[in-house]
């Protein structure tokens, strides 16, 4: 009889448990959708629209925020192409209000987002085809490395340079000295 009892007993202690756990898993799970709606609101919250002042190949200010463009990199001001990126990107936003879906922020403080013209046009694919900008695969994930034009990443040596972690040829340009060719 007391054997029934315990096996009663863990039988109890065994469901109860089950029930415990299954319950605490799916208030995690309502929890994380919950998270993840309100993430939603809040980025859909703050995406700007409006006119940009252009500051740089693949930097512009809108609504008194710098936003960076998503997933790709267009040369410094004062690096070869710098300045004509600058002007492709201001060519392609003269006139038209742009939306800037938020993602983060980025090291520098400035926030990361997808732009878009008031036509639908993705600006950072505007300026890959336009030959002014690269892909950058480490925060794009290669998605525009397909349109880019053929020598882009030649005419773009430093900030290709850049990303591929050759500092020493960045630092060497913003020195003002050219590398040795003798030497690689």
């Amino acid at each position: 009889m007391i054997d029934l009892f315990y096996i009663f007993l863990c039988a109890v202690f065994i469901f109860a448990t089950v029930a415990l756990v299954r319950t605490e898993k799916f208030d995690r799970e309502i929890k994380n959708e919950d998270d993840e709606n309100n993430l939603n609101d809040q980025n859909r919250e703050e995406n700007i629209y409006g006119f940009a002042y252009i500051i740089d190949g693949d930097t512009n200010k809108s609504k008194n925020r710098e936003i960076r463009l998503f997933g790709i990199d267009a040369p410094e001001l004062d690096h070869p192409l710098g300045v004509k990126s600058k002007w492709a990107l201001v060519s392609l936003c003269k006139g038209h209000e742009i939306r800037a879906e938020i993602l983060c922020s980025d090291d520098y403080g400035r926030t990361v987002a997808r732009c878009y013209l008031d036509d639908g046009r993705d600006l950072s694919a505007e300026m890959v085809k336009l030959g002014m900008a690269i892909d950058w695969a480490k925060f794009s994930g290669g998605l525009y490395r397909p349109l880019e034009v053929p020598d882009a990443r030649k005419k773009m040596w430093l900030a290709d340079a850049r990303q591929k972690g050759r500092m020493h040829v960045w630092e060497n340009f913003e020195s003002g000295r050219r590398p040795n060719k003798t030497t690689r």
